[in-house]
């Protein structure tokens, strides 16, 4: 046997709910707006979120078509505050790259 799996192409179940849950917000920063210009918009979402949840999200949501998508797990540091050990939430980031011509517009709210 293959130490590689085969994963099939069937889209995921997600209802209507959880779709609303997984796009939590856009990341507005200096690096995800140079993505911008290779049709890339970058969004935080759940720690549980899987790609093709990310790409069923997007595509249903804001009408538009995923080319792909990346995650990236971001540890949450620990600091301390007055002496005593604390943890920064940990958190996951989604590059979705869109098709060429298609945009989604963060900066309106809509």
């Amino acid at each position: 046997m293959s130490r590689f799996r085969v994963i099939l192409n069937a889209t995921p179940t997600v209802s209507a709910e959880r779709l609303y849950d997984i796009v939590r917000s856009p990341v507005i920063t200096e690096k995800a707006t140079m993505g911008s210009e290779h049709n890339q918009v970058t969004f935080r979402v759940p720690l549980d979120a899987t790609k093709r949840e990310i790409k069923l999200a997007v595509e249903t949501l804001f009408k538009v078509k995923v080319v792909a998508v990346n995650t990236l797990r971001t540890l949450g540091k620990t600091k301390r505050f007055r002496g005593k050990l604390g943890k920064r939430v940990d958190g996951k980031k989604a590059m979705v790259t869109l098709v060429e011509g298609a945009r989604i517009d963060v900066t309106t709210g809509i």
